[in-house]
C-alpha cells in the first residue's frame, strides 16, 4: 500500500513538474488559425486539464484529503500561467512594435508622393509579421473596390488594439479630406508607440525578478509539503480530521488569494479603444 501511494505521489508530482516546465518554454503565436501552432494552442488547455485531474487524483489517493486533491488540481492548472513566461505581455509588445514599424513604412511611402491607397497596397507586402495578415486583408478589400473608410474601419476591428485605432483614425481623416500633415502625424504615432513598447519592456524586466522570487517560494513550499507527506506522515495526522481539512482549506485559500493578487498587480492595464464595438466599450 505504501509503495503504491509513493508511486501515485511520484506520478502526480512528475506530471505537475512537467506542466510547470512546459510553461517556461518560449512559445510562438501564429496568426494563421489553420497552422500547426494554432492547433497546439487549441489542444494545450485539454492537455493541462488532464494533467490537473491526474495530479488531483494522485494527491487524493496518497493523502486521503479531499481539500488536498482540489488544491493540487488547481495548482497544476493555474501555476504554470502565473510562474511561467509572460507570453501575453511579450505578444502585446511585439504587436505595438509591429504597428509602429508599419506606420513608419506608411510615412516613408507617402513621402515618395504616393497616394494613400497606393501606400496601403505597397506596405501590405512588407508589413511586419504580427500585422501582415490584417494589412493584407485591408489591401485585398481595397483591390475588390470597397470604400476606403469602410476598409479602414474593418482594419481597426482586425487589429483590436488602441494604437491601431489611433493610426486608423489618422488614415480615416486623410481618406475623407486632404491632409498635408499626415506624414508628421504618423511619425509622431510611431515614436509614441516605440516609447510605450520600451516602457513595457523595462517594466516586464523588473517584474521578472519578482517572478523568480515567487518561483523560489512556491518551489520550496511544494518541496516541503511533499517531503512531509512522504517522509513524516504522522506529523500531518491533525489534517485527517474535519477541523484539519478546514484549516488546510483556509491556508490554501490564502495562498490562492496571494497568487491572484500577484497576477493582478503584474498585469498591464490597456487603454480603452477609440474604435471599439459598442459591446466592448460597455464592458470596458
Amino acid at each position: 500500500m505504501i509503495s503504491a501511494a509513493v508511486t501515485l505521489l511520484g506520478a502526480g508530482f512528475g506530471a505537475g513538474l512537467w506542466t510547470v516546465c512546459t510553461a517556461f518554454r518560449p512559445g510562438e503565436v501564429s496568426t494563421d488559425s489553420a497552422g500547426p501552432a494554432a492547433w497546439r494552442l487549441r489542444i494545450r488547455p485539454s492537455r493541462q486539464l488532464v494533467v490537473s485531474a491526474v495530479a488531483a487524483a494522485a494527491s487524493l489517493a496518497v493523502t486521503g484529503w479531499p481539500v488536498a486533491g482540489v488544491l493540487a488540481g488547481l495548482a497544476v492548472w493555474a501555476l504554470p500561467g502565473l510562474l511561467g513566461r509572460d507570453r501575453q505581455g511579450q505578444v502585446a509588445i511585439e504587436r505595438i512594435e509591429a504597428i509602429a514599424s508599419w506606420t513608419e513604412q506608411l510615412r516613408d511611402t507617402l513621402s515618395a508622393a504616393a497616394g494613400l491607397e497606393q501606400a496601403l497596397l505597397v506596405t501590405a507586402r512588407t508589413a511586419p509579421a504580427c500585422v501582415r495578415g490584417q494589412v493584407g486583408a485591408l489591401a485585398e478589400r481595397i483591390r475588390r473596390g470597397q470604400r476606403l473608410p469602410d476598409a479602414l474601419q474593418q482594419l481597426a476591428a482586425d487589429l483590436a488594439d488602441p494604437l491601431g485605432d489611433l493610426v486608423v483614425l489618422a488614415l480615416l481623416g486623410a481618406s475623407t479630406r486632404q491632409s498635408g500633415r499626415l506624414g508628421d502625424l504618423l511619425a509622431g504615432l510611431a515614436a509614441s508607440a516605440r516609447e510605450h513598447a520600451a516602457m513595457r519592456t523595462r517594466t516586464a524586466a523588473s517584474r521578472a525578478r519578482v517572478r523568480t522570487s515567487v518561483r523560489i517560494v512556491v518551489g520550496t513550499t511544494l518541496a516541503m509539503a511533499v517531503g512531509l507527506v512522504v517522509l513524516n506522515r504522522p506529523y500531518l495526522q491533525p489534517f485527517d480530521s474535519l477541523e484539519g481539512q478546514l484549516v488546510l482549506f483556509l491556508v490554501g485559500g490564502l495562498f490562492a488569494a496571494a497568487f491572484v493578487w500577484l497576477r493582478k498587480i503584474a498585469a498591464f492595464s490597456e487603454p480603452a479603444r477609440l474604435l471599439a464595438p459598442p459591446a466592448e466599450t460597455e464592458a470596458a
